[in-house]
C-alpha cells in the first residue's frame, strides 16, 4: 500500500462527541451563547478535529512549498523563473513577509523545494523534496508524470508526519513558484466545471495582453491534456505543480493526524481541491485563512464550501494569510478553555 493510500484510509471524520461537548461549554461561559461568532464555531471545529473537548494549541508550523513551472515559458507572469530562487533565499535569512507573519504568529517556518528549477546546500529551515526542475510545459502535454505526482503529494505528508514527531498541533499551508496561479486556474477550472476566464485574473500584476496569453494557454492546456475531474491525480498530473501536489499532501498528513489545517490563499486553495478529490474527510480539518484576490479563489472555495475567515485584499501567497489566521484559531481555543463559566464566576445566566 503506498503512503498516499496509509495516509487516505488514516483520515476519520470529525469527533462530533467532542464537537456536542465544545459547543456545550461555549454555551456556559460568560457571554450570551454565539456572541463570538466565527471564534466559537473555530474552537467547536477543532474539538472535532482533534477529539479534545478543550483543544490547545501549541506548537505551530507554516509549511510552504516551492516549485518552478514550464509554462512560464509562454509568457504568463510579470516575472521571470529565477524569482522563485531568489524569493526562496529571501525566506531562508528571513526577510521574506511570510518570515515576519510566522515570527509574529509563533510559528515554525518550513520551507519545501518541492521542484524548484536550481540546487540548494542544505540549511537549517530547508526541506528539500524535489520531484523535478520545474514541471513540465502544460500546454505541450502533461506538467508531470502521475508518478511524479504521487511522488511530490507523499513528499508532502512526509514533511508534515516529522513535524508531528517534535508536538506539532496546527499546520498552515504556503507557497512560492514564479507562474504558479496558472496551474492553480488551471485546477480550477477542471474541478469546479467553470470558465476559465472566470477563474483566471493577474496574479503578480500582469498586463491585459498578458492575461490574455495566460487565458489562452490554461484554455490549450486543458484542451491537449483533458484532466478528469473525477481523478484528482490526474488533474494534478496534467496541469499542477509540484509545490501544490507537495500542498496536497501536506493537507492530507494533517488530517490524517488529527490536526487543523489552516489553508493559504489561491494556490494552496488548488492544492485543498486536490486534497478534497483523493479524501473528501479531509475538507472538514480545512480552515480557510482568507479571501484572495485573485478571482479564482471564490470558486474553490465554494466547491469546498468553505468560508474564509479574513478579507483583506491579499494576494501574496507564500502562507502570509495563514500566518495572521494561527493566531485567530489559537484564540479561539483560548477562549473555549480560559473563560468562566457562568457557574465558576458566581454569575446568573438570568442576568
Amino acid at each position: 500500500m503506498s503512503l498516499l493510500d496509509q495516509t487516505v484510509r488514516a483520515i476519520r471524520p470529525l469527533d462530533w462527541t467532542a464537537m456536542e461537548a465544545a459547543r456545550a461549554r461555549q454555551n456556559t461561559l460568560t457571554k450570551p451563547p454565539g456572541s463570538l461568532g466565527r471564534l466559537e464555531e473555530i474552537s467547536i471545529q477543532v474539538a472535532g478535529i482533534t477529539g479534545k473537548t478543550r483543544p490547545v494549541i501549541k506548537e505551530k508550523a507554516v509549511i510552504t512549498c516551492a516549485g518552478d513551472h514550464g509554462v512560464v515559458a509562454q509568457g504568463v507572469s510579470a516575472y521571470p523563473q529565477e524569482v522563485t530562487l531568489h524569493m526562496m533565499y529571501n525566506f531562508l535569512n528571513g526577510g521574506a513577509a511570510i518570515n515576519v507573519l510566522a515570527r509574529h504568529a509563533g510559528a515554525r517556518l518550513i520551507v519545501v523545494d518541492m521542484g524548484v528549477a536550481a540546487d540548494f546546500e542544505p540549511q537549517p529551515g530547508l526541506v528539500i523534496k524535489k520531484v523535478a526542475y520545474g514541471t513540465a510545459d502544460m500546454t505541450r502535454g502533461p506538467a508531470m508524470s502521475r508518478a511524479q505526482a504521487l511522488q511530490a503529494i507523499e513528499a508532502g505528508v512526509e514533511v508534515v508526519e516529522e513535524e508531528v514527531a517534535g508536538g506539532l498541533s496546527i499546520v498552515a499551508t504556503g507557497d512560492m513558484g514564479i507562474g504558479n496561479t496558472t496551474p492553480s486556474s488551471a485546477i480550477v477550472a477542471a474541478i469546479t466545471g467553470w470558465r476559465v476566464a472566470e477563474v483566471t485574473s493577474r496574479g503578480t500584476g500582469i498586463n491585459d495582453e498578458q492575461l490574455a496569453r495566460k487565458v489562452a494557454a490554461i484554455e490549450k492546456a486543458l484542451a491537449i491534456n483533458r484532466p478528469d475531474p473525477t481523478d484528482a491525480l490526474d488533474v494534478l498530473s496534467k496541469v499542477g505543480g509540484f509545490e501544490i501536489a507537495g500542498i496536497a499532501g501536506v493537507i492530507l498528513g494533517a488530517a490524517a493526524h488529527r490536526l487543523p489545517v489552516v489553508i493559504d490563499g489561491f494556490i494552496s486553495t488548488a492544492g485543498a481541491l486536490i486534497a478534497n478529490g483523493l479524501a473528501p474527510l479531509a475538507r472538514d480539518y480545512m480552515i480557510a485563512a482568507h479571501a484572495s484576490a485573485e478571482i479564482g479563489h471564490k470558486a474553490a472555495l465554494a466547491h469546498l464550501s468553505l468560508t474564509p475567515c479574513l478579507d483583506f485584499g491579499m494576494r501574496l501567497g507564500e502562507g502570509t494569510g495563514a500566518a495572521l489566521v494561527l493566531s485567530l484559531v489559537e484564540a479561539a481555543c483560548k477562549l473555549l478553555n480560559e473563560m468562566a463559566t457562568f457557574e465558576s464566576a458566581g454569575i446568573s445566566e438570568a442576568i
